[in-house]
């Protein structure tokens, strides 16, 4: 069962979302309004066999990974050559295997940029179903970024505790699973559905960058993360605005969310060419599989040398301490203290400008009299800045990574300063405004792309998804702050300040504490690792 659970677990969540479809279907003459519809048997019953099957697949992923972790452990508890294996990888050659991981790693970040991208386009059609007021509408994408929040968290200490691969599988199991938000008769539901919607996508960003940067050579890994992260995030929002502009006046906003649900299977599909990182399983005392995967990789492997000193697998802490303490009392060491606030500060500042005023963006666009054009509005604005996205790769590679994540904070307070003074939600003609946004995507873009790379290089094996994860986390929580201020005050010049002062203290803070990673070697330091119990 342990072994074929994924798989069962699978088939149980794809059954029942189909239990789902034939009640949306059935408000097709209504445009699909199911405001106030009884949930019959069928969806009952489907949505026992997502919960069935999430259960069973995520059991068989953390008990096979946990029970391979402990073999390791117990067999031997010393990985000779180790160092050398760590160097054979960052002075590796840029593989076809390698480029065909970062595709495929690509497609799973545009699915999970995708689901929070989303938000801004369901609100408007959630108000006008449900009959909600600004404030209250703003409880959907606040209880879905409190979810994303938690999935970063606790999805990036599994990718350390279980493996990186595994996690990515289970995330894309749960976009599946919580596509049914699109099938939610009440607002209620929707708010559950959300929540769990969103810690599944907390959950890949993290675990993609940790498997990127622990497979990728370091003088290929900058600008290749980077460019990954910046298409990642800009072609999600793409797809999302997209599909906002094309799809939802024909099968309403419902069908936004219920996209999950093939863009999850099709990622899924796809887990067959992303293998374990070879760094992770050295680092859990599992060369034999290590190898094999630097084979796949074309990486000429280092046999270790009689007599030379072995590393010591990381010791496990003690298993008494809480999820939290073990995250705390890990990247708050003396060694990564300062870095860890400095890129904390970064992801909370871009995530009030990115969840707060740009997820919203079309729900002010609405109220000044321009909701059929928000949707193409943004579409424009996002596709001219996915030819910017080589620039960040460029700059972060080629000349700092530190002054390029400053040079880009900078750049999008400014543009948040011109909101606050022109106004543009007001003016007449929209030209004006795609510049203004494209201009002030660049900047928001640029942020991410080279955050999340950055935030996986600054920390050690042990620790790079449980760190990924934090730093994800404190983007979401950023944008946590965007549904508060307009529940308590809405307006646009609002939520343009209140990300421009967070951006410019994280730009002082990685200025004054920030390291320089650009084609630098990742660092090891195997003695600090959470607990696997």
């Amino acid at each position: 069962m342990k072994r074929y659970g994924v798989w069962i677990g699978a088939v149980a969540i794809l059954a029942g979302v189909s239990l789902h479809v034939p009640d949306y279907v059935m408000a097709a003459p209504d445009h699909f309004m199911m405001a106030g519809m009884a949930m019959g048997t069928p969806m009952t019953f489907g949505m026992a066999l997502i919960i069935g099957g999430l259960a069973l697949a995520g059991w068989s992923l953390l008990a096979t990974g946990k029970a391979k972790r402990a073999l390791a452990a117990k067999a031997r508890r010393t990985t000779p050559g180790a160092a050398d294996q760590f160097a054979a990888i960052d002075g590796a050659r840029l593989s076809r295997a390698h480029v065909v991981l970062a595709l495929v790693l690509t497609v799973g970040l545009v699915v999970d940029t995708m689901k929070p991208a989303t938000l801004g386009f369901v609100v408007p059609g959630v108000r006008h179903e449900y009959g909600l007021t600004t404030a209250q509408a703003a409880a959907l994408p606040f209880i879905a970024l409190t979810g994303t929040v938690i999935g970063s968290l606790l999805w990036g200490y599994v990718a350390d505790l279980v493996g990186r691969r595994s996690t990515i599988v289970f995330s894309a199991l749960l976009y599946i699973g919580t596509s049914i938000c699109g099938f939610m008769p009440s607002f209620g539901w929707n708010l559950v559905m959300c929540f769990i919607m969103g810690m599944s996508a907390g959950g890949m960003l993290p675990t993609v960058y940790a498997l990127m940067s622990e497979s990728v050579p370091s003088r290929y890994r900058g600008w290749l993360l980077v460019l990954q992260s910046g298409f990642g995030a800009t072609l999600g929002y793409l797809v999302a605005s997209g599909a906002a502009a094309v799809l939802a006046p024909l099968l309403s906003w419902r069908f936004l969310w219920v996209l999950g649900a093939p863009t999850g299977l099709l990622l899924l599909i796809l887990c067959r060419w992303i293998p374990e990182s070879p760094r992770f399983l050295l680092s859990i005392g599992q060369p034999a599989e290590a190898e094999q995967v630097m084979r796949t990789y074309g990486i000429e492997l280092v046999s270790a040398i009689p007599g030379d000193k072995t590393e010591p697998l990381p010791a496990a802490r003690p298993a008494r301490r809480s999820f939290i303490g073990k995250v705390g009392g890990l990247l708050l060491v003396p060694e990564y203290r300062w870095r860890t606030i400095a890129v904390l500060l970064y992801g909370l500042g871009w995530g009030l400008v990115n969840w707060g005023f740009v997820t919203f963006l079309p729900t002010f666009l609405s109220g000044a009299g321009m909701s059929s054009s928000a949707p193409a509005i943004l579409f424009t604005a996002s596709l001219l800045t996915v030819p910017a996205t080589g620039l960040a790769a460029l700059l972060y590679a080629r000349w700092s990574s530190r002054r390029a994540i400053i040079s880009y904070a900078v750049g999008t307070v400014l543009v948040l300063s011109l909101f606050v003074f022109l106004r543009p939600e007001n003016w007449d003609s929209a030209g004006p405004l795609v510049a203004l946004l494209t201009v002030l995507l660049i900047g928001a873009g640029g942020m991410i792309a080279m955050l999340s790379p950055y935030a996986a290089e600054i920390y050690p094996t042990a620790l790079r998804g449980t760190g990924s994860g934090l730093v994800a986390a404190a983007g979401k929580a950023g944008g946590l702050g965007g549904p508060l201020l307009v529940a308590s005050a809405p307006s646009l010049s609002t939520l343009a300040v209140a990300g421009a002062i967070p951006v410019a203290l994280a730009a002082l803070a990685i200025w004054r504490t920030g390291i320089e990673t650009a084609a630098q070697p990742l660092v090891e330091t195997p003695e600090i690792v959470p607990a696997t119990d």
